[in-house]
């Protein structure tokens, strides 16, 4: 009877608990479209998304990386997510972006816009936009300015080109090269329902 009351009270406790930890989402970066198209010489926008997941964000830093014989980056106009936005558009590929807080007590805890990007199509072919996550960073209002990216949660924008003819030229940083940084939230997502067949089974063991 006292190891059927210690079960139960696990349980209990469990059931308790679970949903907070499990609730714990992990901070990202997304484009607004996961496809876009343009004719040859003509122009399409993205935006980019920040989404802070279960933390308060200070600022950003956001490197977006593309095919610069495929495409050319001619603009960047920012978007409301956080008070203050720059921009460098570099020649090689890649459109640095940052956002932060005024006022480091006003800090972002929804996800939004931090910018949207133009670009205009150079010649008939596909590529991929992506997020330079080695450079990349998502900070979290704390005393440490941790940053709290999930590169694997990061997402990616396949660009089409005219009639997409030509050689295909992806940007994107495979994900076995992207630093893990939500590794905790992870092992808790998949030890939990274990976790949970276990006690059940050691129930069904003292019941039957």
């Amino acid at each position: 009877m006292k190891k059927l009351l210690n079960v139960f009270l696990s349980l209990v406790l469990f059931f308790i608990v679970a949903p907070f930890v499990l609730s714990a989402e992990a901070a990202s970066l997304n484009f607004d479209k996961s496809t876009a198209t343009a004719a040859n010489g003509a122009t399409f926008q993205i935006s980019v998304n920040v989404d802070p997941g279960s933390d308060a964000l200070n600022s950003t830093d956001v490197y977006v990386t593309y095919d610069a014989t495929l495409l050319k980056a001619t603009a960047v106009s920012a978007g409301t997510l956080f008070p203050t936005v720059s921009n460098d558009i570099s020649t090689s590929g890649k459109v640095y972006i940052a956002g932060m807080v005024n006022d480091p007590a006003s800090s972002i805890s929804a996800a939004g816009t931090l910018a949207t990007i133009t670009f205009q199509g150079l010649k008939e072919g596909t590529g991929t936009l992506a997020f330079d996550c080695n450079t990349s960073k998502i900070i979290k209002n704390d005393i440490n300015a941790s940053n709290v990216i999930t590169c694997s949660q990061n997402g990616t924008s396949a660009v089409t080109v005219g009639s997409g003819g030509g050689a295909v030229a992806p940007t994107a940083v495979p994900p076995s090269q992207l630093p893990q940084t939500g590794i905790f939230d992870n092992v808790v997502k998949f030890a939990f329902p274990g976790a949970i067949l276990l006690i059940l089974g050691s129930v069904l063991r003292l019941v039957l």
